[in-house]
This record gives structure tokens, C-alpha cells and sequence, in this order.
């Protein structure tokens, strides 16, 4: 199994080592003392990829990128600085680290900066903890425009409707950084992401305008071999943009609304900014307070786990070396934690839940949902209403919760679809939604680090014609 740990020197296509970059952040933190820092955090980082795009058959960008950077971060007490450079030699890397430290000197007092707590850090076995996610591809910008071809080429076979393409593509990405602080932390590792994705236009002969349709379908995964196969991800495509032909317009109305799980994603992602820290100290968030109360339907859990193997959001460690578990964020319906940094958490009065960067790996699951729980079984829980497979726009106030967002999607009657919908608006209440979550479905899917099935609310307003 490969490692996420870099050698000391690496075949991978990468620049410079570990080893390299320990010696940057050894050297920075050093120099940072020299100066008369408090405290002081170094980061390092490298990336390197491929990008590739194919329209009709033929190659249209051909992209490779490379980039590197060092952030220091230079504490005078509860004064802070930070400046970063992509310039790695010796003179570089000691104006940086000054220009952090003359920022830090002229700027105000701020009671909750400072590095986290030692007792909060990874050290040991918790930082160097191997979580699978370092799979290079090595693949040229031929061999990647190929499988964006036979992507392209099986959205297009599928059916005679299927009469363009805004293209496909293939990306391969893999970085890797170190980082550590005055307080002892030293950690880094190795990560990849790769994708494919296809977007085919549908459109009835002879016809334009609303009788012409697009949809997209895409693979992202940290290995090469885990993506589904290119014929599989194209033909999806195609049929999602076939289904979507003839849409039409729904009268206005209040009717339950069933989200499909690639877009229920966003609903877990709205919650997680409203109990993430910088929300709640700033009281930007209409889930103030929410700590221990319900705040979703009684049938609702939401697991994290930091730690999955292979997972889109894993890492033993967060943005500021604070080592991360798994736990339950919402059991029963009721909220177990909030995700909070070390300064979030210090303008909270709180202890840092390991979350500078971002939730890791949530899986939000209901006690109510049974094996056989698929999207055909969600659609007749629903009976009647508007099954959403795409959102548009950024109608979420997250101070009030009030939702409204452009979706298009289908018209359901006696749990079967009768007919593609456009051109409408679902509004509601984002808190009043959580709570009115009424099941959710086994069809689980992981859109980035969020895994959730198809979401069944129960009434929401729809604004058509």
C-alpha cells in the first residue's frame, strides 16, 4: 500500500524532499527566534499537476501546473504577522520571515492570536499517522486526453439527442508539505486528487432554446484506480442531460421537496458553517448558541471521521498541527460539537476542535433509513412534490437561515416522475428545514468530504409560473 509519508528524496515528479522542506521550516522558525519572536509557524508546500480537456474529440487545453510556497507566521506576544514567499533560497525565506516580524510589531493586541495549545498538537504516532492518501498518476497529456475522449465518445453514442458536448476532461494533481511551530510540532505528508469529468448537451431535432439541455458527471478520487470507468461516467452524463429534455414550468405552490444526495451535500455543508467558529463568534449564524440543543429532525445523526482511509477530507492533523479524532457532531437530532480553530475557539471561550481548514469526512445518516431506502423508494416516500438534482445561485443567508435558491429538477406524482422542471425558486428556512427532514435515503453518495443520501424535507414554498 503506498504511503502518504514522502522519502527522503521522491520519484513522484516533485521538486524537493521532506527532507528539503523540514530543513526550510527548521530554518525559519530559527531565524524567527533570532528575532526576537515569541512564537512563531512555518509552512511549506509544493504542487504539481495535469489538466487536460477535450471537446468533439479534439485536445482543447493542455494544462500543467507547478506551484510552491512558504507561510510564516511570527507571534510578539498577542501581536501577529504572517507573509509568504514562493522564492526558496536562504535570503528569501529570512526577508520573509522579517517582513512577518515587522508586521507582527505594528500590529494591535489581539488576546485570542497564539499559536494552539501544545496540549492540543499532534506529536508521535498522531502526526506521522498514514491515511492512504498519496496515489501519483503517471500519465501523459496523451494518455489523459484519451480517457477524455472515450468519456466524450460514450456520452455522444448514447443517443442521437445527445448532439454536442461542452467537452471533457482529465486532471492528476498531487502535492505535498511540511509544517511545525516554537512549540514543537514538525508534520507533513503527501496527498493526490484525480478526476474525470463530461458535460453533454442534449436537444430535440429541429428545435433550440428551452428544448435544449445540459448536464455534467464526474469521478474524483485520491487514486487513479478508484475512478469509475470513462464509458460509465459518460453515458450517466448523457442520460441525466436526455432526462432533463421538455422541461417545463410548475405552478407556485408548497409541496414536500426531495433533494437528490449530490445536492443534499450543500444542506450539510450550510450547516457546518453555521456552527463552524468564525460564524458563531462573529454571531453571523442563525444557530447561535446551538451547542446541546436539537437542531435537526430526532432521526438525524452526522458522524466525522478524520481518519477514513483514502478519504477526500482525511488528515491526521489540521491547518495548525491540532490532531484530530473522530466524533459524533449531531446524535439524535441534537448538536454534539462545534468546528472551531484555536483562535475561534479562544473568542468562543472554548477548547479548539481540531477544525482550522475545514470539517473532515462527515457522514450524515437517519435512524429511519432502511437498506432498501434507494432514490425510487425516496420517490414514493415523497408521493407528491419536486425532486431537485440541480441548484443555482447563492440565496442562503446564513445570519437568518432564510433559503432561496434557482433549482430545476422533476415533477413527482404518486411517487413516479411525471415530467423535467426548470426555471423555478425553492424557498424556505433553513433552520425550519433541519428540523423538517422526514427521511433520508440509502442512496448515499461523498461529494467532496460529505457523504448523504437523497434528502426528503417536508414543505417547502416553489415560486414557477
Amino acid at each position: 500500500m503506498p504511503s502518504t509519508t514522502l522519502p527522503s528524496s521522491s520519484p513522484t515528479g516533485f521538486a524537493y524532499s521532506r527532507a528539503d522542506f523540514q530543513q526550510l521550516v527548521d530554518d525559519a522558525l530559527k531565524f524567527a527566534a533570532s528575532l526576537g519572536a515569541s512564537d512563531a509557524g512555518a509552512e511549506v508546500s509544493e504542487g504539481v499537476g495535469l489538466s487536460v480537456s477535450v471537446r468533439k474529440g479534439e485536445i482543447e487545453n493542455v494544462e500543467r501546473n507547478r506551484d510552491k510556497s512558504i507561510g510564516v507566521s511570527i507571534y510578539m506576544g498577542q501581536r501577529r504577522g504572517n507573509a509568504s514567499t514562493s522564492d526558496f533560497s536562504r535570503a528569501a525565506l529570512e526577508q520573509t520571515v522579517r517582513a512577518a516580524h515587522d508586521i507582527a510589531r505594528f500590529t494591535a493586541e489581539d488576546p485570542a492570536a497564539g499559536l494552539p495549545d501544545a496540549a492540543d498538537l499532534a506529536f508521535g504516532d498522531a502526526a506521522t499517522l498514514d491515511l492512504d492518501l498519496f496515489h501519483p498518476w503517471a500519465i501523459d497529456a496523451e494518455g489523459a486526453a484519451e480517457i477524455a475522449r472515450r468519456c466524450e465518445r460514450a456520452a455522444l453514442s448514447v443517443d442521437k439527442r445527445i448532439t454536442n458536448s461542452e467537452g471533457a476532461g482529465v486532471s492528476a494533481q498531487q502535492s505535498h508539505f511540511f509544517a511545525g511551530n516554537s512549540r514543537g510540532f514538525r508534520g507533513g505528508y503527501a496527498s493526490s486528487r484525480h478526476s474525470l469529468s463530461v458535460a453533454p448537451i442534449a436537444s430535440l431535432p429541429g428545435r433550440t432554446g428551452d428544448d435544449m439541455q445540459r448536464d455534467a458527471w464526474y469521478s474524483s478520487m485520491r487514486a487513479a484506480g478508484d475512478l469509475a470507468q470513462p464509458e460509465a461516467v459518460g453515458r450517466y452524463a448523457a442520460e441525466r442531460a436526455l432526462s432533463r429534455l421538455k422541461s417545463r414550468k410548475v405552478k407556485t405552490c408548497e409541496v414536500p421537496v426531495l433533494f437528490e444526495s449530490t445536492v443534499a451535500a450543500g444542506l450539510l455543508g450550510a450547516y457546518v458553517q453555521a456552527v463552524s467558529g468564525g460564524a458563531l463568534y462573529r454571531k453571523s449564524s442563525f444557530l447561535l448558541d446551538s451547542l446541546g440543543k436539537r437542531v435537526l429532525s430526532r432521526h438525524i445523526d452526522i458522524h466525522e471521521d478524520p481518519h477514513l482511509g483514502r478519504g477526500k477530507s482525511s488528515a491526521p492533523f489540521d491547518d495548525e498541527g491540532v490532531v484530530t479524532q473522530a466524533r459524533e457532531v449531531v446524535k439524535g437530532g441534537v448538536a454534539q460539537g462545534y468546528f472551531l480553530s484555536s483562535y475561534s475557539a479562544r473568542k468562543l471561550g472554548m477548547r479548539t476542535t481540531g477544525h482550522a481548514g475545514g470539517s473532515q469526512n462527515l457522514t450524515l445518516t437517519s435512524r429511519l433509513t432502511h437498506p432498501g431506502d434507494d432514490l425510487p423508494a425516496m420517490l414514493r416516500k415523497l408521493d407528491r412534490g419536486l425532486f431537485v438534482i440541480e441548484l443555482m445561485g447563492q440565496g442562503v443567508n446564513q445570519v437568518t437561515g432564510d433559503y432561496s435558491r434557482g433549482a430545476a429538477g422533476f415533477w413527482v406524482e404518486r411517487g413516479r416522475i411525471a415530467y423535467p422542471v426548470h426555471e423555478i425558486t425553492i424557498a424556505g428556512n433553513l433552520k425550519q428545514m433541519f428540523q423538517n427532514i422526514s427521511a433520508v435515503g440509502a442512496d448515499a453518495y461523498t461529494m467532496g468530504g460529505k457523504t448523504i443520501g437523497s434528502v426528503l424535507i417536508d414543505s417547502m414554498k416553489i415560486a414557477g409560473s
